[in-house]
């Protein structure tokens, strides 16, 4: 029996985008439902460039539930991990966009951020046995703000180093979630403590640790080993082993950015599982890795939606040998 080599923890959820750019949150008539949630992404992401993986989270026992796990059977992510809730509705998020496709998140409706079926992941339901057999285990921060499956990822990190699984961070900061954001920092900055590479925007650097240099993160958290600092559309900084540098993010029209963090983590990580953690130690193979995760990146903001978005390996290899052409 196979198993996935990279384990996807934390949310999936519906992402509500306004049907018309540029117009405040007030003032949007019409939403159309994108799946989503940044494990979820990553999840998705991998499969399609070709990696197998496994998604663990928890959705309601609704028609919402019922679609988002749909979604990554059909992708070819494992959904063992995904736990079903009796009574609480799975998550949703309104996400507003400007008129160069930036997406601004605007709320979740009216229900509470702590009653969403992802605050309930138990930790006593985890797939042991996809720990036993991965090489990846992926968090974002976002659930750390629920104290029951905050609970779930901490025996996720124990499973981890139990089975020395590496573990992947993205920060993913979005104050909303936490019922207080003053009480977030905290709990973000002791996952880290568990983290092998950590993945920050360059606005998460500046908050969390004063700095969008990936090197001194990595000397000031101490365990990493390796920093990666996105810019939007202008540039990622890196520090992967002893190399660091910097390239320019690939120029292209964007429609919709949800996801393109996302997209480039699960690229990364690709690269991880092709060419292995060692290989980093070469400074041309951390910059081919970048690259290559910044083309996955790119790709998915050309079309609306996170998953739908994300490209194939063929189609990441045609569009950066188009850029060396």
């Amino acid at each position: 029996m196979s198993y996935p080599r990279v384990l996807c923890l934390g949310e999936i959820l519906f992402d509500c985008l306004a049907d018309r750019a540029g117009l405040p949150l007030e003032e949007v008539q019409s939403w159309t439902p994108y799946p989503g949630g940044a494990p979820a992404n990553v999840a998705c992401g991998l499969v399609k460039l070709g990696t197998a993986a496994g998604f663990i989270g928890c959705v309601g026992s609704d028609r919402a539930g019922d679609d988002l796990v749909q979604v990554l059977q059909e992708v070819g992510v494992e959904t063992a991990g995904v736990q079903r809730h009796p009574t609480a509705p799975t998550r949703q998020v309104y996400v507003t966009r400007s008129d160069k496709g930036d997406r601004t998140f605007a709320g979740f409706g009216e229900t509470p951020t702590t009653e969403f079926a992802d605050a309930f992941l138990q930790s006593n339901s985890l797939p042991v046995v996809w720990f036993e057999n991965a090489d990846f285990l992926v968090l974002g921060t976002l659930e750390l703000a629920y104290p029951q499956t905050q609970d779930a990822i901490a025996q996720a990190l124990n499973l981890a180093e139990q089975y020395n699984v590496k573990v992947i961070v993205d920060l993913n900061w979005r104050p909303m979630f936490w019922p207080n954001p003053d009480d977030a920092k905290q709990p973000i900055l002791n996952l880290l403590k568990s983290a092998d590479f950590l993945k920050v925007s360059d606005d998460e650097a500046e908050l969390f640790f004063g700095t969008t240099d990936p090197g001194a993160i990595q000397y000031r958290v101490g365990s990493l080993e390796g920093v990666l600092v996105t810019a939007g559309d202008r540039e990622i900084a890196y520090s992967l082993g002893e190399n660091e540098g910097k390239l320019t993010a690939f120029s292209v029209e964007p429609v919709d950015t949800t996801g393109a963090g996302d997209s480039f983590v699960a690229g990364f990580i690709y690269q991880l599982c092709q060419r292995g953690i060692n290989s980093l130690s070469d400074p041309q193979v951390a910059q081919e890795v970048v690259q290559f995760a910044s083309g996955v990146g790119a790709l998915t903001t050309l079309k609306p939606g996170a998953i739908a978005a994300q490209p194939t390996l063929a189609e990441v290899e045609a569009f950066l040998s188009q850029i060396s052409a």
